[in-house]
């Protein structure tokens, strides 16, 4: 079924054109936030509603270019498809099927996770199954960079970015992270920086353009914080201490950085103690007189039930190494921290201030007119001053007391949040912030809404949604 209304059709094209474009994950530079007027202050299914239209599933968030809100979706998590939606009446423009997976994968993600990335014209998805692909705007295949063998447990889910005429990919996994820029035009290799200290995360970079130095890739990672060149990929700065994996995306204003960084521990996880040597946790552990500890032999069934945590290389055994990485993430530290920028090296000492309770696993943070939110399991709103850090209001969503993935959106006032039941929130934005309107899709929503100046577009697992209000 799909419902059209076609309110927006006189709306002129250029409009789109005027203003920055949701062009990546998170809108402009993953903010989240992009100036609009006239946004609706009550949505529902059959409030404010300017079109729907089904949609495959897929984790995904939808971007903006042009015409064309771009998509992805899949079919039983075997068929990949990318799909260009008019923006303006919601009808299918044009759907392409990318490949087809035959490995089995895992239930908590899809294969198309990662959100694409749009210049206004062609659009660049990344696939796990696949790699980096080039469509044009009419669907037609402009390049592919092949990649296989990804070693993330759950996953990939690091979306692709536009740096000048650079799509730049964080790859992050367990064996051979790397960052790779490629030329947008022909996908040819310009530069790629492995690292080696890196397992597997899901964050999206962001891009600084400091007064004076060069252009900066800003990489949220296990245990640190980094700024690249986006020239070249070569290391610039870091900041120690964050958790052993990262999932939100960071965001800058001005000078200041906010970046929120959590994850459990693995004693939190596993229940093992982390500070034991490697001789002895063997030595106490292998009941077989082998060497060596495999998933049978775990102290703790949780440890066993989580051996990919632990088993890096997938030899089915624990070595000297990965021990170590286990070890390191237990003594990752977790925060919502707010980051001067500027200086080379280690700037950790330019942490202005660092929040270390009511933090979200996946959500990124918000700064929306000078107040900081972030948005945690259970509906948990957080506002904070952002100069201090200082708590202005923690509350409950009420009415969506539930998990949340996809990342809270702003404009014209407004913070919009979607939890993974579907429930819709409008909330005005502010110190005091305040719940203007809930609606329940009754619709799983994973993926991060979208905004521009004619309205709101919320994806779902089984449509996607554009909410406004018809503009005079």
């Amino acid at each position: 079924m799909r419902l059209v209304s076609f309110a927006l059709v006189f709306s002129s094209v250029c409009a789109f054109a005027a203003a920055p474009d949701w062009s990546r994950f998170r809108g402009p530079n993953g903010a989240g936030t992009i100036d609009a007027k006239g946004m609706p202050e009550e949505v529902g299914k059959d409030k404010n509603v300017l079109w729907r239209i089904d949609l495959k599933p897929g984790f995904s968030s939808p971007v903006l270019g042009n015409k064309c809100v771009y998509v992805s979706s899949h079919a039983d998590n075997k068929k990949a498809y990318a799909a260009c939606i008019d923006r303006q009446t919601g009808k299918l423009l044009w759907e392409k099927e990318l490949f087809e997976n035959t490995k089995p994968f895992p239930k908590v993600n899809t294969i198309v996770s990662s959100t694409p990335v749009t210049d206004g014209k062609n659009v660049y998805f990344f696939f796990e199954h696949l790699g980096l692909i080039g469509l044009d705007e009419n669907g037609a295949e402009l390049w592919r960079v092949p990649m296989e063998g990804f070693t993330n447990p759950y996953g990939m889910a690091n979306s692709p970015i536009l740096v000048g005429s650079k799509v730049i990919l964080q790859a992050d996994q367990d064996l051979g992270a790397f960052l790779l820029a490629v030329d947008a035009k022909t996908g040819k290799q310009l530069w790629k920086v492995e690292r080696p200290d890196v397992q597997h995360s899901y964050s999206t970079p962001i891009v600084y353009k400091p007064k004076s130095g060069p252009e900066q890739l800003i990489v949220s990672a296990p245990y640190k914080l980094v700024g690249y060149s986006t020239a070249n990929g070569e290391r610039l700065w870091w900041v120690d201490g964050m958790a052993w994996q990262a999932k939100s995306t960071p965001i800058v204003s001005g000078d200041m950085l906010y970046v929120h960084s959590w994850m459990a521990g693995i004693s939190e996880i596993a229940k093992v103690p982390a500070t034991m040597s490697f001789e002895d946790f063997v030595k106490q552990n292998d009941k077989d007189g082998d060497g060596k500890v495999v998933a049978s032999e775990a102290p703790d069934k949780s440890m066993a039930q989580l051996w990919f945590l632990f088993d890096l290389n997938r030899n089915k055994s624990l070595d000297q190494p990965e021990w170590e990485v286990a070890q390191n993430r237990d003594k990752a530290q977790n925060g919502l921290y707010a980051i001067k920028l500027g200086g080379s090296g280690n700037i950790t000492s330019n942490v202005v201030f660092k929040i270390e309770k009511s933090l979200p696993n996946i959500p990124s943070p918000l700064l929306y007119r000078d107040v900081l939110y972030v948005l945690k399991e259970g509906g948990i709103l957080s506002a904070y001053n952002a100069k201090t850090g200082d708590v202005l209001k923690q509350a409950r969503i009420e009415g969506a007391l539930e998990g949340y993935f996809a990342s809270p959106v702003a404009a014209d006032g407004k913070i919009y949040t979607i939890s993974q039941p579907g429930k819709l929130a409008v909330i005005k934005a502010g110190a005091d912030w305040q719940l203007l309107s809930l609606a329940d899709l009754g619709e799983e929503g994973w993926a991060t809404p979208a905004i521009d100046d004619s309205g709101l577009y919320v994806r779902t697992q089984k449509a996607l949604y554009k909410f406004g209000t018809a503009k005079k």
